[in-house]
């Protein structure tokens, strides 16, 4: 192979420092290299394709035209390393540490409870960093601006914003403070009293310990960077990588001849449309091209006539440049500059934006580009240039079609683009839906320009664009042609409707799905576009005091809300919590909102995840193989192509194996049959990461296809595929009762899966020792005991030789209980027959295809109900998607059958359930275990019953509601009292009556925008149905300093868990916090945990902890009472001189748990959770589109061990649940392959996606004698109450759908995305689209529930 040139020094700083690279690939990131050169590990690896921001850090550079010095926030994860020549970079290292000095913007979001898990707090500090380098006093609208493109899986974002908001001019944090009465002050007032007990609380942190921030202490731009962009080199830069160069010319003149001399080369600039298809399609690029080094790209031109931007502007400065015009010019000139500037606001996140060029966004024609249908109607041209000279073409249809004839040459570049002034009389408008309303692909979006004959409403020019129609943006130019001269009234807008449903069709099986929306929006999109233009005509000619201004059509009122889009508004809310009492030692941190352990290392990057270790001596990089077919036998796996690369050491098949392959029906490597798309069939173990992957396309698998293929629980059920026998309780007669109620309803739910998205995806470390079989196991896992058994039965040795570690989790929610135990295995192996340690990282396309989420839920019911909507009887029969293997679907589905009455006391029931094996990765554990899914049946039946006898949900649910002590129908006995309050509260607190009233108003005076509100109650059961899953283990050692080191069987996933074991410590010990100290989970020192898992962690871990404490204090009893003055430190050496041990050993033996299936009762649960959540919305009947406009929860917590945690969890949780219940959607191929395998296919919550006040109560004065201090584990109740929000969503369907006199429907399908709500919402609009008959066509995914 020959050696390639010397390359070019590539020179930038990062956090002050200078680099000089001599040898760099142009095939590396800028996050590889601050990970694995610079080892500054604080930015993270999540998603590798910028979609989710935990990579994010600070570039700046000085700008070259305006000579000013920029600061903007990229991913590091796309940034190519060899584009950073002359700039600055900035990690969260950089800009504070806690062993130097932190920095407001880490201080704040750690005081203010913003981190849980950690891993996506580096992201969000520098995203914030980056905003006050800008902004030092910033407004609310540009910190949700600036997190818009940051992802948080676990706190719910509310406490992210509160530390933002610190920052903020004319922050006050309380909504109320506007009427001079902030609620802070109300509670501070209350507390302040002499002798009160017990008060409310509203505050989780004192502003007043927050550093201020001082802008003059900020790093300074390095001036060697300064002196190299005033006296830029000139000369062409290269840089040669083993299969890729890297080419960046000085000037435009070396720009235009590389072009000739290498015409298929790309220009990269901001590597966000490139670099993702590099990634998962594999696209390879020898030469690339670079023109940043170019100011001629970035030159803006303002004329009389129109602005041109040049191509290398990136998008933010697009948006800020059409601000500035549109502040400029008179509202006529600015039609297409305010349609841009729409659609910029929420085109992907403000790093993507900031990275993102104008002109390769034009270039890529994606099919999705918000900008091109507005480029295109606006009638904007592109001006190309090359070595030859320039020339204009128009961007219009032919060119977004890539017609050889309209379309760049090889050898040009697109250098800037000229967008024309609007003119008078003519108006621009853009739209756009997506599953989420910020930082989502767009499923379409639209441009729409007409321009009228002066004077009149006659069409003299029309022009109308889509994207996310077609393979590129669809123009409808045959249809507009037919409309000029039209009047713009009813009639053309029928005429038009029907012409583009014609010209912009789009086939059943069109890649993305979602077909008859897609149909219906077109149309949609128009009659807004008729609205808005049509209410401009009629002001403009009151204005202009036309005489016959009375020819335009009118307008009804109730149509006018159409026109309006919902803003972005920066939510707010009250945290309200009890006190702890006025007679509890100062010194007693139980029940006080402490902050997290590692609050303040996630903010500065220094907490240490599993793949932030350190590169350890001779380690290799595995990457699995896995099945591309989802039933077939294996005929041979060819590894002789794989093994030749370089790099590549071994490849791990189930031969290597020298114990146990999992069980018989559940192999970690596939043996001659492969179950699912994603199962493992092998391991490339390499010397590099790259290599590895490299070798993976190599590996060569022949399949023969096996029949039946199964994957919908329809199916299933149709070949009687299922993985465990039926569960089913039953209470009363059912049949009996049936036959003497009022009246039926029989309905059916469809419940999607979910997707745990855990920001840090599955990982693991095995360092092999050198003698006696010895393993260390760095895993990121609940259950490191389960890693640590499956690992010993695989390679056949004792469980002693193995020790696992868990220092902590970036997040988990069920998916890493059994999981890394498989991950772990194979890697086990690979470590033991190498002999050297194994790093295995899941990429986050592979972690989402292999590891399975929530089941999918197929639900029927048959309710009987007397006419004033008490429930006799009801029968439910639930089936869920458990994939290929057994996992955890029979305590899925035990746990779902025992959970589904939620709060309702139904004299006759029945429940069964089933799951159902299926050819799809298997389903797992995931937060809320079956009770999200099944409850969501009960309270569809509660909607159902409501319906049909007229009355509203919220009196169902009332009648019906548990009202004294009793027995469920597992016939355990429990006293419903605080489900009551928490009821009755949450009605109170969030004037329930009221809004209700209000809804109904609203929802009379307008026709295209709904609200609903909903109201529901929740009881969830608490911990694992079994006695030995309940026992927990502790051991707590006191040194001589007098220091204190705290171990336990609990596992720190974000929950707070080791905070909490520390207050517990410091009561028992009656010492401060600060003497403690907990290292990490072990199970070299806490042997056969349990997984932390089931809400019962701190439970069960602090009863361990308590207890050896308690034994501890016995034993420095007699010391303390012989110098009762003495210092804690005193005792302990008195202690230790008189031969006391120092140690102890704590345990819990665990909650009395139990249930016999065969008689159908038992008392499978320690306790109760109880609470209730009001949530209301307002939709969009045209687009789908919903807003969160409140949410009120109030949770039974008795006494809170730490509020601030426990209010994280219930606002994390909630938010995770509405995800589930409204964005997050999986989809998958007729052939059983995942789509949504990233952030940008499958949108979890964002920071726009929390309602806009969110209210948290913890129900005061509850007690319970069972529980460590009276406390209650709260980690996943909060998750079934976000279906307040899809019932709040259902409930504005409904008042559509009785306004329009449409039959109800008792199928109940969630989530309730845009697509669903839209063509739920049915009116003349969805009866006009052409439909498909489903037996034509092969359509692009198929529904799994």
């Amino acid at each position: 192979m020959p050696c390639p040139p010397p390359s070019d020094e590539l020179v930038f700083f990062v956090n002050g420092r200078k680099v000089i690279e001599r040898n760099v690939d142009p095939e590396g990131t800028l996050l590889t290299f601050l990970r694995k050169n610079l080892r500054l590990t604080g930015t993270k690896y999540a998603c590798g394709g910028g979609g989710c921001g935990a990579c994010t850090v600070m570039v700046s550079k000085n700008d070259p035209v305006s000579k000013k010095i920029r600061h903007f926030s990229v991913t590091a994860c796309l940034v190519p390393i060899c584009s950073l020549y002359g700039t600055a970079v900035t990690t969260v290292e950089g800009i504070g540490s806690i062993k130097t000095r932190i920095h407001p913007v880490q201080e704040r979001i750690a005081k203010c409870h913003g981190t849980q898990c950690g891993f996506c707090t580096p992201g969000m500090v520098m995203s914030m960093y980056t905003l006050l380098r800008n902004h030092p006093q910033p407004s609310e609208e540009q910190l949700m601006e600036a997190l818009g493109g940051n992802l948080c899986r676990c706190s719910g974002y509310r406490p992210i914003l509160e530390s933002g908001r610190t920052f903020c001019m004319d922050s006050d944090g309380c909504q109320q403070k506007r009427t001079g009465q902030c609620c802070l002050d109300q509670e501070e007032s209350a507390s302040s009293t002499p002798g009160r007990r017990n008060e409310i609380s509203t505050k989780l942190f004192s502003k007043e310990e927050f550093q201020p921030l001082d802008p003059t202490q900020e790093l300074i731009f390095p001036p060697e960077l300064l002196r190299m962009t005033e006296n830029p080199e000139k000369r062409t830069l290269s840089f040669y990588g083993e299969r890729v160069t890297w080419i960046s010319p000085g000037t435009l003149k070396d720009l235009l001849q590389l072009k000739v001399k290498h015409p298929e080369a790309p220009l990269i600039l901001g590597n966000t449309s490139l670099g993702p298809t590099v990634k998962s399609q594999g696209q390879f690029h020898p030469i690339l091209l670079s023109p940043a080094r170019i100011p001629e790209l970035s030159v803006v031109t303002k004329t009389s006539e129109g602005l041109t931007i040049g191509a290398g502007c990136s998008l933010a400065q697009m948006k800020d440049i059409l601000a500035e015009r549109i502040s400029e010019l008179p509202e006529e000139k600015t039609q297409t500059y305010q349609a841009l500037l729409k659609q910029l606001q929420s085109l992907a996140g403000q790093q993507i934006r900031n990275m993102a060029s104008l002109g390769g966004h034009i270039v890529s024609r994606h099919c999705y580009s918000d900008l091109n249908p507005v480029l295109a109607v606006g009638n904007a041209a592109l001006n190309l240039v090359s070595a030859e000279g320039t020339r204009q073409i128009p961007l219009n249809e032919h060119f977004l079609a890539g017609l050889e004839s309209t379309d760049l040459k090889p050898e040009e570049i697109l250098e800037s683009v000229y967008i024309p002034h609007s003119r008078k009389g003519e108006f621009v408008s853009a739209f756009r839906q997506a599953q989420c309303q910020q930082n989502a692909l767009p499923h379409v979006n639209a441009s729409m320009r007409v321009l009228f004959k002066e004077g009149t409403d006659s069409v003299e020019d029309l022009s109308i664009a889509y994207g996310g129609v077609g393979t590129t943006t669809v123009c409808a130019q045959k249809s507009c042609q037919q409309l000029l001269g039209r009047r713009w009234n009813e009639l053309m807008l029928d005429e038009a409707c029907r012409l583009l449903l014609d010209e912009v069709s789009l086939p059943g099986s069109a890649l993305g799905g979602r077909v008859e929306f897609k149909r219906t929006l077109v149309v949609s999109f128009l009659f807004k576009f008729y609205l808005e233009v049509l209410q401009e005509l009629k002001k403009l000619a009151k204005l202009l005091s036309v005489p016959d201004s009375r020819r335009y059509p009118d307008i009804s009122d109730r149509f006018l809300s159409a026109i309006k889009d919902f803003s972005v508004t920066t939510p707010r809310g009250v945290q309200t919590y009890q006190s702890v009492d006025s007679c509890q030692p100062l010194r007693d941190p139980v029940g006080h909102p402490i902050m997290h352990l590692s609050g303040l290392k996630h903010a500065t990057g220094e907490a240490m995840f599993c793949d932030d270790i350190p590169v350890v001596d001779r380690e290799l990089f595995m990457v699995l193989v896995t099945s591309s077919r989802a039933h077939a036998k294996i005929i041979s796996i060819e590894l002789s192509e794989a093994l030749e690369l370089p790099g590549v050491v071994d490849v791990i098949t189930a031969e290597d194996i020298p114990g146990t392959n999992g069980a018989e029906d559940d192999r970690f490597l596939a043996v001659d049959e492969v179950l699912c798309v994603g199962q493992i069939i092998c391991a490339v173990v390499a010397e590099t990461d790259i290599q590895a992957k490299r070798a993976t396309e190599k590996v060569k698998i022949t399949y023969e296809d096996l029949e039946p293929v199964i994957f919908t629980i329809q199916d299933a059920i149709k070949h009687n595929s299922f993985l465990c026998p039926e569960k089913k309780l039953e209470k009363g007669n059912v049949e009996e009762a049936f036959e003497k109620v009022d009246q039926t309803v029989e309905g059916e739910v469809h419940v999607g899966g979910q997707e745990h998205f855990y920001m840090e995806t599955q990982r693991v470390l095995v360092i092999p020792k050198t003698e006696d079989k010895e393993l260390d196991i760095f895993v990121s896992t609940q259950d490191p005991t389960h890693v640590q058994k499956t690992v010993s039965a695989t390679l056949n040795i004792p469980i002693n030789r193995i020790t696992c570690h868990v220092k902590r989790v970036g997040g988990g929610f069920g998916g890493k209980v059994g999981r890394p135990a498989a991950l772990g295995a194979i890697a086990a192996v690979g470590a033991v027959k190498t002999g050297h340690p194994i790093r295995l990282v899941l990429d986050r396309e592979d972690d989402m295809l292999i590891t399975g989420g929530r089941h999918p839920l197929f639900g029927k019911y048959k309710v009987g109900f007397m006419n004033n909507g008490r429930i006799k009887a009801l029968d439910v029969e639930c089936y869920i998607n458990g994939g290929c293997t057994l996992d955890d679907s029979e305590m899925v589905t035990e746990f779902l059958i025992l959970k589904l009455e939620n709060a309702y006391k139904i004299r006759n029931l029945r429940f069964r359930g089933r799951a159902c094996r299926t050819n799809l990765p298997s389903n797992t554990a995931f937060r809320g275990f079956g009770f999200p899914q099944g409850t969501l049946v009960t309270e569809s039946c509660i909607t159902a019953v409501a319906a049909r006898c007229g009355l509203l949900p919220e009196k169902i649910r009332e009648k019906n509601m548990y009202k004294t002590v009793d027995k469920t129908i597992y016939k355990q006995a429990f006293s419903p009292e605080p489900l009551i309050r928490c009821w009755n509260e949450c009605l109170d607190k969030s004037s329930f009556h009221s809004r209700r009233t209000q809804v109904d108003e609203f929802n009379k005076k307008n026709y295209w925008k709904k609200k609903g509100i909903a109201v529901v109650p929740m009881k969830f059961s608490v911990g694992f149905a079994a006695t030995s899953y309940h026992q927990a283990a502790a051991l707590v050692h006191i040194y001589t300093d007098g220091s204190v080191l705290v171990t336990h069987g609990g596992n720190e996933l974000g929950q707070g868990i080791h905070t909490k074991m520390l207050q517990v410590a410091s009561r028992e010990l009656k010492i401060p916090m600060s003497y403690m100290h907990i290292c990490e989970t072990s199970t070299a020192a806490v042997p056969n945990t349990i997984a932390t898992a089931a809400s019962i962690g701190a439970d069960v871990n602090g009863r361990a902890v308590q207890n050896a404490c308690q034994i501890l204090l016995k034993r420095l009893e007699p010391i303390i009472k012989k110098n009762p003055e003495g210092t804690w430190e005193d005792w302990i050496e008195a202690a230790f001189e008189q031969r006391i041990s120092l140690s102890a050993t704590g345990y819990f033996r665990g909650y009395k748990a139990f249930m016999d299936w065969d008689k159908g009762e038992g008392d499978p649960f320690p306790y109760y959770v109880y609470g209730a959540a009001c949530s209301e919305v307002e939709i969009d009947c045209l687009t789908g589109a919903h807003k969160k406009i409140r949410t009120d929860i109030v949770m039974d917590a008795c006494c809170s061990l730490n509020p601030a945690i426990d209010i994280g969890q219930i606002e994390g949780s909630f938010i995770q649940g509405m995800g589930l219940y409204t964005t997050e959607e999986l989809k998958y191929s007729p052939e059983g392959i995942l789509y949504s395998r990233s952030p940008n296919e499958y949108k979890i919550p964002t920071i726009t996606d929390v309602p806009e006040e969110f209210n948290v109560s913890l129900l005061p004065s509850s007690q319970t004698p069972l529980t460590i201090y009276s406390s209650k584990g709260l980690g996943e109740s909060g998750m079934f109450l976000g279906s307040s929000v899809f019932f709040a969503i259902a409930d504005a369907v409904a008042s559509v759908r009785r306004e329009r006199d449409i039959a109800e429907d008792f199928t109940v399908q969630s989530p309730a995305t845009p697509e669903w709500v839209r063509m739920a919402c049915a009116d003349q609009f969805t009866e006009m689209i052409p439909r498909d008959d489903p037996k034509t066509f092969k359509p692009w995914s198929i529904p799994i529930a």
